[in-house]
């Protein structure tokens, strides 16, 4: 993806262009099918662009997770912010 940050835009765009398409075959009016498009790009872009933004803020976690786990130098089994046990004077 790149440092492109307009896919929901584009997404949006080729959805309006397939629902106008689409509304124009089927016998709407110009201006039934130009809302139905409006409606499609809105609806796309914004469920693309929450897609890119879950998919961005999942890996930002892992990067920071993967940078703790290397600055810290622990195992990758334990979970961030767990301590090792300290067993000396427990009489174990």
């Amino acid at each position: 993806m790149g440092k492109f940050r307009g896919w929901h835009i584009v997404a949006g765009i080729a959805a309006m262009v397939l629902t106008g398409i689409l509304g124009t075959a089927m016998g709407l009016t110009n201006t039934a099918a130009f809302m139905s498009s409006c409606v499609a790009f809105v609806a796309v872009s914004l469920w693309m662009d929450s897609r890119i933004s879950r998919h961005r803020r999942e890996r930002a976690r892992e990067t920071a997770r993967e940078a703790a786990r290397e600055a810290a130098g622990s195992e990758p089994d334990r979970p961030l912010g767990a301590e090792p046990p300290n067993r000396e004077g427990r009489g174990n």
